[in-house]
């Protein structure tokens, strides 16, 4: 409606225009609050007051956006809402549409879990290299879970029904709580210190994120990856993970499910078991048959050939053998003979007496020429010897003290002095003469 110069709008107008624009100038968004006001009608949808210590906003939850909440919203209840800002135009009152919601503090722990889970695998806690392959036959198996839960006796069930055969060993632990993380810790450390088990299975039943959050721990994380022995996760329902897992040699669903990934089916190794006994008769059997049509084909190869004759004909074979070599033995022996004969004739006609009576004189005589020859040259050596000493003697130094000369050397450096020029003022001197040493100064 247009009156002169103004334009004029309804209520319902106005309403619409202001939702548009609320529509538009806000995108999806994130408010955290606490419930209060809640209202259930019969139509499905939620109708509540979203409030902090400051203001409060008017919220609505639409029934096919409620229908698929893992949460159920209470009054008092601290929440993360994602939606947009409108307006319920009939009362022109400014609202929230919520899309979705989730528990504030789940919120928080899921983003404690993001950014660990990030830091763990940046520094490679998650990376495949490093899984240990699981026994194929475990000799013991260690359970690290609650004594009192449900999981230790879904385990043992499915332990007893699958390997009866194989032992176990618990080791109690707390699954929830403050506690919980260092007993966690120090259970899977005891269990890989002990060696006593070859597997580990770490379990705990379903719960919240809260109730499973030991299991997000870092020094959770850090043992499992540090243990020596291989350990299955099995923690939860099949859609909850946990940094555990991540880390874990192999992740199970569920607790049941650990148990029978830790473990041979006992019926599956009776079938293979009976399978393979067969098998091994059938096997057996066969070669039996093989080896007997072997042994009747070779019986009668053998009757053909007619054995006895063959021995006969061997034997004589033999005795002509051996005629023939007594007889080349005793030519032989008669040839060596003969050369024997004739070597005794050569050695008697040399006498080798004679020859070594001989040899025996050439020695001699050459003994004694050879005493006579050293003797000559070694008095020439001793006259030499005498003429070299006197020579000596005529020169020694000590010859010259005899005659009254004296050595005098520097006492300091025992240089020899043999000018005025070398005895500086003062300087130690020693004079060495025929019978001892003085020692002396030089006047300056």
């Amino acid at each position: 409606m247009e009156n002169s110069n103004r334009t004029i709008i309804s209520v319902g107008e106005l309403n619409a225009e202001v939702n548009q624009q609320l529509n538009q100038g806000f995108p999806l968004l994130w408010v955290e609050g606490e419930i209060s006001n809640l209202v259930r009608p019969s139509s499905g949808h939620l109708y509540f007051t979203l409030k902090d210590s400051k203001s409060q906003i008017r919220s609505a939850m639409f029934r096919n956006r409620n229908m698929k909440l893992n949460i159920k919203p209470e009054n008092g209840m601290k929440v993360l809402v994602r939606g947009r800002v409108g307006l319920y135009e009939p009362r022109g009152e400014y609202q929230f549409i919520a899309e979705h919601m989730e528990d504030a503090g789940v919120g928080q722990l899921q983003k404690q879990f993001e950014l660990l889970k990030q830091k763990l695998s940046t520094a490679g806690l998650f990376d495949e290299k490093y899984k240990k392959e699981l026994p194929e036959y475990p000799k013991r198996i260690a359970i690290i879970t609650s004594p009192t839960g449900a999981a230790i006796r879904d385990i043992l069930n499915v332990l007893n029904r699958r390997s009866p055969q194989t032992p176990v060993l618990i080791y109690p632990v707390a699954v929830q709580g403050e506690a919980s993380k260092t007993e966690i810790e120090t259970a899977i450390m005891r269990a890989d210190l002990d060696k006593k088990c070859d597997l580990i299975i770490l379990a705990r039943g379903g719960g919240s994120i809260e109730d499973l959050w030991s299991f997000n721990e870092e020094n959770v994380a850090k043992a499992i990856y540090n243990a020596n022995t291989p350990i299955i996760s099995g923690v939860g329902h099949e859609i909850d993970f946990t940094i555990a897992d991540f880390v874990s040699d192999l992740r199970a669903p569920t607790p049941s499910a650990a148990a029978e990934l830790a473990t041979p089916d006992r019926e599956q190794l009776l079938t293979e078991t009976v399978q393979t006994k067969l098998w091994l008769e059938q096997t057996i059997k066969r070669s039996i048959k093989q080896k007997k049509q072997d042994l009747d084909w070779l019986e009668s190869r053998l009757l053909l050939q007619k054995p006895a004759n063959k021995i006969q004909q061997q034997s004589q074979r033999l005795d002509e053998l051996d005629n023939r070599l007594k007889s080349l033995v005793l030519k032989i022996f008669d040839k060596k003979q003969l050369q024997l004969d004739s070597l005794g004739s050569r050695l008697h006609s040399n006498l080798p007496q004679r020859k070594i009576a001989e040899h025996s004189q050439r020695l001699t005589h050459i003994n004694i020429r050879l005493n006579e020859v050293i003797k000559n040259n070694l008095r020439n050596k001793q006259s030499i010897f005498y003429i070299n000493i006197a020579k000596l003697d005529a020169i020694s130094p000590l010859k010259t003290l005899d005659r009254g000369y004296a050595i005098i050397k520097d006492k300091q450096s025992g240089k020899l002095i043999t000018t005025v020029t070398q005895a500086e003022s003062n300087n130690a001197i020693l004079i060495k003469l025929k019978d001892g040493e003085l020692n002396a100064k030089v006047d300056p």
